[in-house]
């Protein structure tokens, strides 16, 4: 197992996965489902499961609740993972992801979960702060919990100055629109290609178009760097004083669950072990590539990234 920083993954609104298959799926009629295959779910966990694939290692911490949140609890620590469990102000909460055999199309149900008043954010900030490593990596990934207001992770970056850790953030909504419009940058901020036409209010139809608008991100002081997801198309990085394309590997795509969350992971692994960015997005793009070939809410396959990595095609723009 090699040797890299610190990596903290933080999973603020954390999910029971489950997820099954039907003949077909139908208004008002009664489903007959498979039985269903349970993954403990959400960003941080999601990145934290693909590090540890990857032969990489990271601290999940994670604000549990209820008989749910202890079902979690017990999944992460079965798969070997190094848990720091805080406590939500509610029952944790479910999802479900049902894939309709007839079509191959899949529906994926998110449950709200618990809502979290002022003092739980105070407190879920100081233990990102106190659980920070120097010179580590801090991964906030995944929704925001009802009540967490958009702010929070600019918060957070304040907490994380003078060197504690470098803070990289994936979320969408109001928590992305807030970064994207602060000048308190965080080091990574990541979004796909949908988010970033939100955000630009225009379409970005080539991969020249996300890198100039993530240039522009990064110039107006969003963060330090910024990644598109643009799917089939790879993944673009702008920085300061360069940008990066990867390319996404061409494979069969069975379920695309989990690819961001295996990206992020390849991606900060990478930069953990001090890698050059441009290696670490394509580390990421194969990480998200490997993905999509897994079922349901299984991750990326260590054999599958190595090789899709081996194979990997990174152009500067």
């Amino acid at each position: 197992m090699s040797m890299h920083a610190p990596i903290l993954t933080v999973t603020l609104n954390p999910a029971l996965d489950l997820s099954t298959g039907a003949d077909e799926v139908k208004p008002d009629l009664k489903l007959r489902c498979d039985k269903p295959v349970v993954d403990p779910g959400g960003g941080g966990i999601n990145v934290s499961r693909a590090i540890k694939v990857m032969g990489g290692e990271s601290t999940a911490m994670v604000a549990l609740g209820g008989a749910t949140g202890a079902r979690i609890h017990d999944m992460l620590r079965a798969d070997g993972l190094t848990v720091r469990r805080l406590t939500a102000p509610g029952e944790t909460r479910q999802s479900l992801a049902v894939k309709d055999r007839s079509t191959g199309g899949q529906y994926r149900f998110v449950l709200p979960g618990p809502e979290w008043h002022m003092t739980h954010v105070s407190e879920m900030m100081s233990a990102i702060a106190e659980a920070a490593r120097a010179g580590g990596w801090v991964v906030v990934s995944g929704s925001n919990p009802p009540g967490v207001a958009p702010g929070f992770e600019q918060m957070l970056t304040v907490r994380l100055k003078d060197g504690r850790a470098k803070l990289l953030v994936d979320t969408s909504g109001d928590a992305l629109r807030a970064l994207a419009g602060s000048s308190t940058p965080v080091d990574v901020l990541r979004m796909d290609s949908h988010e970033a036409e939100g955000l630009a209010g225009r379409p970005l139809p080539d991969r020249r178009d996300s890198a100039q608008f993530a240039a522009d991100l990064v110039r107006e002081g969003a963060a330090k760097a910024v990644i598109v997801a643009r799917g089939a198309d790879g993944s673009v990085i702008a920085q300061a004083d360069s940008a990066w394309h990867a390319e996404a590997a061409s494979v069969p795509v069975v379920s695309a669950v989990g690819a961001g969350d295996s990206f992020v992971a390849g991606f900060v692994l990478a930069m953990a072990r001090d890698w050059p960015v441009q290696e670490a997005l394509a580390l990421g793009a194969a990480a998200a590539s490997a993905a999509v070939m897994t079922p349901a809410t299984e991750l990326c396959h260590a054999h599958d990234v190595e090789r899709l990595y081996a194979q990997r095609v990174v152009t500067r723009l």
